[in-house]
């Protein structure tokens, strides 16, 4: 049986370490560090998202600032709050949640944030700075993806890592970050030939696809290590009896709210195949906010020298 690898406790080490400092911060007579997010609309994932990300830094001391917008809301009045953030000297990081409503372009918004606040290092300067090895911000979930497997003593230098999507979000900047620690990197996606026979050569294994439990035991080299990004729902309890066998804390999940949560990979699959796992939920989606405190706090760092 392959071992799990905590992505919670990483994640509440992380959150410790980044509160310890503001902490360290605040007593040195600096001011508290300041995240703004934004939300435009009432998409009920990213409401929770959202509450889940503003509680986090109430924990940690960070400053949250919510601004909430209707979903009528013009990309041109968007636009003008995003610049207006970006120049407030007591904002340190900026955040805007995705999905948009579809009037507004996600890549207008993004580029509108000043590069030294985007905290989840989606502007395009700080793509640019990924890819060429300089500092800048990096999407919060592929950087939580490396400190959980260095956390954990999964060794990078030297392993074949395949990542499974090539989304901005995750697939790209997981393969540079895989790339500047040595690894040898192979991105697949739909329209890669023989898809499951190049996944099976990985030391390390990325799924982030967005497809309910596609990573199946044929493509799982036996004793890899197997990070699953994905996050969905299951909502047929026969589905969810054929992907977690005799787990019935997710079979009563089924029928008491409707749905469970399985990520890319079939779970059962990765438990009899692979060395090590992320389970889903508690593997990799913990460490994404725990990193979106570490980044405001880099940022308010940074800004003040």
């Amino acid at each position: 049986m392959a071992r799990l690898l905590d992505g919670k406790a990483a994640a509440a080490a992380i959150r410790a370490e980044v509160g310890s400092e503001v902490r360290s911060m605040i007593a040195r007579g600096a001011p508290a560090p300041c995240l703004a997010a934004v939300l435009v609309g009432d998409n009920p994932a990213s409401r929770i998202y959202v509450r889940n990300k503003v509680k986090a830094c109430q924990e940690a001391g960070i400053i949250p600032r919510e601004h909430r917008l209707p979903a009528t809301t013009p990309q041109s009045e968007l636009l003008s709050l995003v610049r207006g953030l970006g120049e407030d000297p007591q904002v340190d990081g900026i955040l805007v949640q995705l999905p948009l409503p579809d009037h507004i372009s996600a890549r207008a918004i993004i580029e509108a944030t000043d590069p030294a606040k985007d905290v989840d290092g989606f502007h395009p300067i700080n793509v640019g700075r990924l890819w060429s090895g300089r500092p800048g911000f990096v999407p919060c979930t592929p950087l939580g993806v490396i400190e959980l497997l260095q956390r954990e003593k999964i060794p990078i230098e030297g392993a074949e890592a395949v990542v499974v999507g090539r989304s901005d979000i995750v697939g790209r900047p997981m393969a540079a970050l895989l790339l500047h620690r040595h690894a040898t990197v192979t991105i697949c996606h739909s329209r890669t030939r023989d898809l499951a026979k190049v996944a099976a050569r990985a030391d390390i294994l990325v799924a982030a696809i967005g497809r309910p439990a596609f990573i199946t035991r044929e493509f799982i080299r036996p004793g890899a290590t197997v990070v699953d990004v994905g996050i969905n729902q299951v909502t047929d309890e026969s589905r969810a009896v054929e992907l977690f066998g005799d787990d019935t804390r997710r079979i009563e999940e089924v029928r008491q709210k409707g749905y469970t949560l399985v990520g890319d990979v079939h779970p059962l699959h990765a438990r009899e195949r692979a060395g090590a796992f992320t389970p889903v939920p508690g593997g990799v989606g913990p460490l994404t906010i725990a990193l979106l405190l570490r980044n405001t706090l880099a940022s308010a760092r940074a800004r003040r020298g």
